[in-house]
């Protein structure tokens, strides 16, 4: 008797047992955007466990039901499901989809099958998954790689790509092209008299018109600010100036903004042609940029066509240029450095080398406007190899009096990267100095990856192969690289300022900034911020896991004594 009574106690305790285990794992269940339907073929019976509510507000007894089912999606989903919930009518064992619900929310299903020894079906598993928010995620991601999110318009960089395309394409078939440059005029003014909101709806409105002209033989971006790119492929002489006409006769009426505010305003042009003007995507944007530049302070508001002679006067403001080349040869540049820090500790984790010029009569002038001129002359490599040698001497010296390990960041012109003699020139000066490889980083931005991607993945891998980390900066600002990012043998990833302006108020830009942070971090790349300026920017990173801000918060671009104070509070 007393034997049956503790059996009995045996079995009431490992039927418990099951019984938490039961419930236990039901709970873990239901906390997941899932839910599984467990099917007996022999009982005609359905189990479901998890979060079922969450799909279906109807039960699911019998096979038949699974009909129901199939009844919540669109219509133009209805053949795919009934081939994906009834695997064994193609004998599959396993299968999946996505497919919409007629409610709009995307469900990822995946079905299994299994037979008993003597090969009858036996069970089935059916899981669905909600994946609306990752879709959405997917779709954000996609449409910024390759539209302005202002105004719906091709972003430049991929501009920039299809442009190149078509002058490939051109080449082949002997056709032409056409390109205009358009600038609203005083806009500067537009945004300071009514605000920049005020300006973001005249140049949505400006997007909206030309959005409609744009097909198969017309590419229309939004470049940046108040600069618009258009381009017209084997179209008849002059259609770039009939564009122009319409455009202009659309903005003689004044344009509605906020508040009722009516704007009238006027747009200049410059406008290149393949192939007499220009032979390359970059000449033809570039001078329809420059036409529009020389002519449009005289008189806006009309389309100026490339010439010769246009260039020559271009070139012929030389006084800047003769400038740098004596700068480059006398070496009269100087180097600051912008603290990097780890966003939820605030600790150093390294220093940005910026270069600043100041000339004879003392006033520094932007980097902004002789480095693209540096680029175009033929001159950023030397300046390029003074910048490395300068910062890696003034590296060495920091390690050397204070041993703090921190990173050193240092840009790369496009041209610089792609020298042939570039990873030598490097090693030589990493030798020179006696810096560890892993301490430095080179920041690189999109415009590299624009052509020739595969030597620049090849000349990627050689620098990662040397230990130095790669930085793609700017990342933000084109988006073409996006399609590329999870090939490219990168460490870090820099979150272009002009995100972190806006994203405290701008709700598309937080969704936006989530998502490249989400998806870098599963990549496996650090995340750099750039141009953190207040608290409030600084925390909402920090909410979201962002690994390190640069920015004016914690730290201007400073020259290299004040960073040896820094270094030097570090370490005491």
């Amino acid at each position: 008797m007393e034997n049956n009574n503790a059996r009995l106690e045996l079995l009431n305790s490992l039927n418990q047992k099951l019984l938490d285990n039961d419930k236990m794992f039901r709970m873990i269940c239901g906390t997941f955007n899932s839910t599984f339907l467990y099917y007996d073929y022999a009982d005609d019976r359905f189990e479901t466990l998890g979060n079922y509510s969450h799909f279906f507000d109807f039960p699911i007894e019998k096979e038949a039901d699974l009909y129901h089912m199939i009844d919540s999606f669109l219509p133009d989903e209805k053949k795919v499901l009934e081939k994906t919930l009834f695997p064994e009518r193609a004998d599959r064992a396993a299968v999946g989809c996505e497919c919409r619900m007629s409610d709009g929310r995307w469900i990822g299903i995946e079905v299994t099958v299994s037979k008993n020894e003597a090969g009858v079906l036996s069970e089935k598993i059916i899981r669905l998954n909600d994946t609306t928010r990752e879709r959405e995620q997917t779709e954000s991601l996609k449409y910024m790689a390759y539209y302005d999110t202002l105004t719906g318009l091709y972003n430049r960089n991929y501009f920039v790509r299809l442009l190149s395309d078509w002058v490939r394409k051109a080449q082949t078939e002997k056709e032409s092209i056409e390109v205009l440059c358009l600038m609203v005029d005083d806009f500067k003014n537009i945004n300071d008299s009514l605000g920049m909101i005020a300006g973001d709806e005249l140049l949505q409105n400006i997007g909206l018109f030309l959005r409609g002209k744009q097909s198969e033989d017309c590419l229309i971006s939004h470049f940046h600010s108040n600069v618009y790119f258009a381009a017209f492929y084997g179209q008849p002489q002059d259609y770039g100036r009939l564009f122009f006409d319409e455009l202009s006769r659309y903005l003689q009426d004044p344009i509605s903004i906020t508040d009722d505010e009516k704007i009238r305003i006027t747009v200049s042009g410059g406008q290149s042609c393949y192939p007499e003007s220009a032979h390359n995507s970059l000449e033809l944007i570039n001078f329809a940029e420059i036409v529009l530049e020389q002519q449009k302070r005289e008189n806006p508001g009309r389309l100026y066509s490339f010439k010769a002679p246009v260039l020559d006067d271009f070139l012929q403001n030389i006084a800047l240029e003769k400038e740098l080349r004596a700068a480059i040869d006398e070496e009269a540049f100087e180097l600051y450095y912008q603290p990097q820090y780890d966003s939820m500790t605030k600790r150093l984790r390294g220093v940005e080398a910026l270069i600043r010029w100041r000339n004879k009569e003392g006033f520094f002038i932007s980097p902004s406007k002789f480095i693209p001129l540096a680029e175009r002359d033929g001159l950023i490599d030397k300046i390029g190899h003074w910048v490395l040698d300068e910062a890696l001497r003034s590296y060495s010296g920091w390690q050397n009096n204070f041993h703090y390990p921190m990173v050193l960041s240092v840009n790369i012109s496009a041209m610089q990267f792609r020298k042939n003699d570039f990873i030598l020139s490097l090693f030589d000066l990493i030798r020179k100095y006696g810096i560890n490889p892993v301490n430095l980083e080179l920041e690189i931005t999109e415009s590299v990856l624009i052509d020739d991607l595969d030597s620049v993945l090849d000349q990627m891998h050689k620098i990662r192969e040397m230990g130095i980390k790669i930085s793609l900066d700017d990342f933000g600002t084109g988006y073409s690289s996006l399609s590329y990012l999870k090939n490219l043998p990168i460490d870090t990833l820099k979150i272009d300022k002009s995100f972190i302006d806006t994203v405290i108020e701008d709700s598309s830009t937080r969704i936006i900034t989530e998502s490249i942070i989400s998806m870098v971090k599963k990549l496996g790349y650090e995340t750099v911020a750039e141009g953190v300026e207040n608290n409030r920017q600084y925390e909402y990173l920090q909410s979201i896991e962002c690994d390190n801000i640069q920015g004016f918060l914690l730290g201007k671009p400073m020259p290299s004594g004040e960073i040896e104070e820094l270094l030097a509070e570090m370490v005491s």
